[in-house]
């Protein structure tokens, strides 16, 4: 099973434009969707389509329409105590591609709502292969959470995965080795932030990419899987280094591409795969939820895992 928590879900609303977005004018819209989202959300979406188990954890109340949807989707969901309503995200999508998210912050928490989330996670890792950690964190909890949290985690038979950006991953990275998960999906952007170099830099050069990467696992992750956009991905492990490069792709909206590859690379890990296949399956999954509308996740039939280059670095230590 694979256990997620979503510490601030959202209803995510992709807005499709006809053109290209242009400020401060009025523009025709082709579609707009909506749907409950988050990270850990995303992942257990891609979970059910896959038909492995895998069950949420997520603030929201019990009758909330977000919860409904969820299940009615096939999500075990596991909502706890709320601070408040559901937050609202916006995303603008262009014909080629372009993407502009509108996030809102969230409700703000008190200790009480996170030990409500990090309770019920800690009860549920015991059963589970992997519990993934996704996401920004609300208003008034602390960046040291996820850091917190993946140290109780460390003392079950869970794997754990944390994919997350700003203050939490800076207190993550702080936080190594002691709260060190079993894989970290940073992009480039993420990469820089805490290595100091430039993000651009990064996701163009694989080798850069994976010795950035290279500095968490001498710091105590097992793996760390770092997306580049529309260079692929590196994976790095203390028994190597690989970069994979996805399949001919029309993008159509990035959102949640990161996610669906964090869940190629987990059920490839579940599923026993040598680490090459599973960054293997995590861009193909990333590369089929580009090619999809909004937040829509890849199904099965939509990979093309074969269509996947991967090739070994050298020079990363």
């Amino acid at each position: 099973m694979i256990l997620t928590l979503t510490p601030n879900p959202s209803i995510d609303r992709t807005v499709s434009l006809a053109g290209e977005l242009v400020r401060g004018a009025v523009q025709r819209v082709d579609s707009v969707t909506s749907q409950g989202g988050g990270k850990g959300v995303n992942i257990s979406r891609a979970s059910v389509s896959a038909g492995h188990p895998t069950m949420a954890v997520l603030p929201a109340a019990k009758d909330d329409p977000f919860v409904i949807e969820l299940l009615a989707a096939g999500i075990d969901c596991r909502p706890v105590r709320p601070a408040g309503d559901v937050r609202v995200n916006i995303t603008i999508t262009e014909p080629d591609g372009t993407t502009t998210k509108l996030n809102s912050p969230g409700a703000t928490v008190e200790q009480v709502h996170l030990d409500a989330m990090s309770d019920a996670l800690l009860a549920r890792a015991g059963s589970a292969d992997w519990a993934v950690l996704a996401g920004s964190l609300p208003p008034g909890a602390p960046a040291e959470f996820y850091a917190d949290v993946v140290r109780r985690l460390r003392g079950t038979v869970a794997k754990v995965a944390v994919d997350t950006s700003e203050a939490p991953l800076r207190a993550l990275v702080e936080a190594l080795p002691g709260a060190a998960p079993h894989l970290m999906k940073p992009n480039g952007e993420e990469l820089a932030s805490f290595t100091g170099g430039d993000a651009d830099v990064l996701e163009a050069d694989p080798h850069k990419a994976a010795a950035a990467a290279r500095t968490l696992v001498d710091r105590g992750v097992e793996a760390v899987l770092a997306t580049l956009g529309g260079n692929g991905a590196v994976l790095v492990t203390a028994e190597g280094a690989w970069h994979a490069t996805p399949p001919p792709t029309t993008v159509v909206s990035t959102v949640g591409a990161g996610d669906s590859s964090l869940f190629g690379y987990v059920l490839g890990d579940i599923r026993g795969l040598t680490p090459p296949q599973r960054l293997a399956l995590a861009v193909a999954y990333g590369s089929a939820a580009a090619a999809l509308p909004g937040t829509t996740i890849p199904e099965p039939s939509h990979l093309r895992p074969e269509l996947v280059t991967v090739t070994a670095l050298g020079g990363t230590a």
